[in-house]
């Protein structure tokens, strides 16, 4: 029966990818983009008490070089990894095992749109977790302009696919 959401319809549950899955060199595009609000930032700023008046100070922003409050930087890098997360590692990492080469080449502004992709630069078992393996991430993001965001090499703890036990027959 069309629409019927029980009995033998196929289900599928949405997952990062296993160890297996991940191809070196692959370039993952997450998509939707995330538009950043003023509201956004003054939660985020305000929640992990980094008082800096660029962030927070309109008066003080606007005699800056930038001339207008800045997306706190932290916000940035939280919001490139969490576009990831829905593609490359809902439900199948174990851990982040550190960052590296951070960096914010452009501002993020309010209004901005930032877009993120994932390259799959290096991958391996585990020597001492059987099961799990080691991805390494790079994530860019972008913003509405192509203009470069945030970069961050990320490694990660993954799942490999589990092992599904043979049905006697």
């Amino acid at each position: 029966m069309p629409g019927n959401s029980t009995g033998n319809a196929k289900r599928v549950v949405q997952r990062g990818l296993w160890f297996e899955e991940f191809e070196l060199g692959a370039v993952y595009e997450h998509r939707p983009g995330r538009t950043v609000t003023e509201a956004d930032n003054v939660l985020f700023t305000t929640l992990t008490m980094n008082t800096q008046a660029l962030h927070l100070d309109a008066a003080y922003s606007a005699g800056t070089e930038f001339g207008e409050p800045l997306v706190n930087s932290m916000f940035t890098l939280s919001t490139l990894i969490g576009l990831s997360v829905a593609q490359l590692t809902q439900g199948t990492i174990v851990a982040n095992l550190g960052f590296s080469e951070i960096k914010f080449p452009h501002p993020v502004r309010h209004g901005d749109t930032m877009y993120a992709e994932t390259l799959i630069t290096d991958k391996r078992e585990s020597k001492s977790r059987p099961g799990q393996g080691i991805v390494t991430f790079e994530h860019t993001a972008r913003n509405q302009h192509g203009d470069v965001v945030a970069l961050a090499v990320r490694q990660t703890l993954v799942h490999k696919r589990p092992v599904v036990p043979a049905q006697e027959g």
